[in-house]
């Protein structure tokens, strides 16, 4: 196969790429933001290719004509210049006409000979990933990533019609891993929606006909987060035996499930340990404001894992595991934990007394295990389709560097 080894700079040279650095000064002031607009993307919404929709800020039109040749395309690739250099996002449809924020570079892809997907799955190869890190350390300050470090990008190009093969395969994948994102989404926004419905709003089964008295249904009772669930519970570990290790860094701000790729082996615990079915709640700031929680459910049966200090531990003790996870994701337990927060700005966390004065009501059995039934199916589905996702993620990863560096031909 025809393969050739350059750089960026090579392609800037031939008019094949063009590099932008994101407005200075007073090109993009903070007085230029808005509660709505077109988006803005900064150093935090970039990912490994994929865009995090995390705290999106906004500039008004006015501001946007004034940008034009920050106007990001479709296949843009953005980097950011500060701390995250190993990241970069591959501009989709749905960011299309949005605007590169002032702490990002924006490559753009001028020439049909190259793919910018197959540029994108160059840049997800872990080597790339430490190239960049290496090349724009500092031991005495942040990360920093300039145009220069661009134009030394080392490059493996084959013809795109050899580009658009591996692109197609690892696409397929990729689809593959984002519709199972998509259901597992949906199944949990259905348990918690039902959650909200029946033992927030009270709109459950059959509540046309029950009573509401001093604002609580007849039959229900009213009863303190530790009457219910065990905070933090007791676990015994054997000695010197390796154990799963959970850092704050593999838990979701949107969803129940545990990124198993930055799980570690470790030979101690920490004094954080739980169970399949316990959930995990973030604790300090801001983890716990940007929704931090997961629900544990790649354990082996009877095994236990630890994970990071800064975890508070849930399990339920007269509800269900799925009755628990819920109640941690609603506004108003989250709130109540917020507020309890003490501590120095930036590291202020929860204080466990807090549950103590949280009262929620409670259900009848049936209604219980009414809730319990459905959200088992829902939750046993999750568990289900994650497993095929690390599968597919797994087999994936295999295939990135080899077809990207030639050794499959397809």
């Amino acid at each position: 196969m025809n393969w050739k080894d350059l750089t960026i700079g090579d392609l800037v040279n031939d008019a094949m790429v063009e590099i932008q650095t994101g407005p200075f000064g007073t090109q993009l002031r903070a007085s230029d933001y808005s509660d709505s607009g077109v988006p803005v993307i900064n150093v935090r919404n970039i990912g490994y290719g994929n865009l995090r929709q995390d705290k999106l800020e906004f500039v008004p039109d006015t501001v946007v004509e004034r940008l034009q040749q920050h106007i990001l395309r479709k296949n843009d690739i953005v980097f950011g210049r500060k701390g995250a250099v190993d990241r970069h996002l591959l501009v989709s449809e749905n960011e299309d006409g949005w605007i590169q924020g002032s702490d990002c570079i924006r490559l753009r892809i001028l020439s049909e000979k190259i793919n910018p997907r197959f540029i994108s799955y160059q840049f997800c190869i872990d080597s790339h990933k430490q190239w960049m890190l290496t090349q724009c350390s500092n031991k005495s300050t942040m990360a920093s990533l300039n145009q220069e470090v661009i134009k030394r990008i080392p490059l493996r190009i084959p013809e795109v019609s050899e580009q658009n093969k591996i692109v197609d395969v690892l696409s397929n994948y990729d689809d593959l891993i984002e519709n199972t994102k998509r259901r597992i989404s949906l199944l949990e926004q259905t348990a918690r929606l039902i959650f909200k419905e029946w033992f927030v709003h009270f709109r459950f089964p059959g509540h046309e006909d029950v009573k509401i008295i001093d604002g609580v249904p007849a039959g229900w009772r009213k009863v303190f987060v530790p009457d219910i669930i065990e905070i933090n519970p007791a676990e015994r570990v054997e000695k010197g035996k390796e154990i799963r290790y959970v850092p704050m860094s593999s838990l979701s701000e949107t969803g129940m499930t545990i990124n198993l790729r930055e799980v570690e082996n470790r030979d101690k615990p920490t004094s954080v340990k739980f169970r399949n079915g316990d959930t995990l709640l973030a604790r300090i700031t801001p983890c716990l404001e940007n929704g931090k929680t997961a629900y544990v459910n790649f354990l082996q049966q009877d095994e236990v894992a630890c994970g990071s200090t800064e975890f508070i531990v849930l399990r339920g003790r007269r509800v269900s595991s799925y009755f628990v996870y819920c109640l941690a994701r609603t506004y108003e337990f989250r709130e109540h934990a917020i507020k309890s927060m003490i501590g120095s700005s930036g590291r202020q966390r929860v204080q466990i007394s807090c549950f103590n004065e949280f009262q929620l009501v409670l259900p009848p059995t049936s209604l219980l295990e009414q809730f319990n039934e459905i959200a088992r199916n829902c939750f046993e589905t999750i568990a289900n389709l994650q497993r095929q996702n690390d599968l597919l993620i797994e087999a994936r990863d295999l295939l990135l560097p080899r077809l990207l560096k030639g050794e499959i031909q397809l």
